[in-house]
């Protein structure tokens, strides 16, 4: 193995094992990760990630099937939806030119990255808001399933839509619009939510990767040892994830990605001569 193949290999270990651990966060990762330290273009490192999300997600939604934790009925209906708008956004991605690319990203990752820090620690210090409304989507305690109404259906439809399309904008799975869904508009505890993600993202990630390869925009040598490191990753991540605090996983991970979206914004704007 070249130390090309090698590094590539380790990127997608680690964007597992995030994936693994939080049900979200590799995806918005890879392509950073990808552009950062392989040098490719946004173009490029999109559809790669989602290969690799696909495969690793598709791993962790079947154990989450196997723990009988996964929702597979919320999944299908939102991805349903996302796979409509996945090759929207692709289309989308192909037209817009690589620099304004990279701030429409490193915006969302900004916006992400503090959302997600802002939540942990006010789950850690326990002062996170409590709502006094019932989410549209609850729980059956008694069958284990989700009760489904008109506002439930809308609300993950509306989920679906967004996830769909920036995965194919941007190359990512969705999973950081997904989990923050989940859990404002259902009662799941958090492992089904995890699981209901990734059940998501195997499917949507998985019609995106399949659009980018019948469209020959997929560059193989870098997608196949770096969808097998997620692979991995995300089997380590599942091994993990009882010995971990979720929390503090999700602080690690808001403040590396806000890094990586200001070191995207000075490359975007160090290209335009700006800096």
């Amino acid at each position: 193995m070249s130390p090309h193949e090698l590094l590539t290999s380790v990127l997608g270990v680690f964007v597992g094992v995030v994936m693994g651990l939080t049900g979200a966060g590799g995806g918005i990762l890879s392509v950073p990760l990808l552009v950062f330290f392989l040098h490719l273009p946004m173009t490029e490192a999109s559809p790669i990630a989602l290969c690799a999300i696909a495969l690793a997600a598709t791993l962790g939604a079947i154990i989450g099937l196997r723990e009988r934790v996964l929702r597979y009925k919320a999944a299908m209906f939102m991805s349903l939806f996302g796979l409509t708008m996945s090759p929207i956004g692709l289309w989308v991605a192909k037209k817009v030119p690589n620099t304004p690319l990279l701030l429409l990203f490193s915006a969302v990752l900004i916006f992400v990255s503090v959302r997600l820090y802002i939540q942990a620690h006010q789950t850690i210090k326990g002062t996170l808001p409590i709502s006094v409304t019932p989410p549209p989507c609850r729980l059956d305690l008694s069958i284990g399933k989700l009760i489904w109404t008109v506002p439930c259906a809308r609300s993950l439809m509306y989920s679906g839509i967004t996830a769909g399309f920036l995965s194919g904008l941007l190359g990512v799975g969705g999973g950081f619009v997904i989990v923050p869904s989940l859990k404002k508009f259902t009662d799941l505890p958090m492992k089904s939510i995890v699981a209901t993600s990734l059940g998501v993202l195997a499917i949507v990630s998985t019609g995106g990767a399949f659009f980018s390869l019948a469209s020959g925009n997929l560059n193989i040598g870098i997608t196949i040892p770096f969808s097998f490191g997620a692979l991995i990753g995300l089997i380590l991540g599942k091994l993990l994830e009882r010995k971990i605090s979720g929390t503090r996983v999700q602080q690690i991970f808001a403040i590396f990605s806000f890094l990586i979206a200001l070191y995207l914004i000075y490359t975007a704007l160090h290209s335009l001569g700006l800096l």
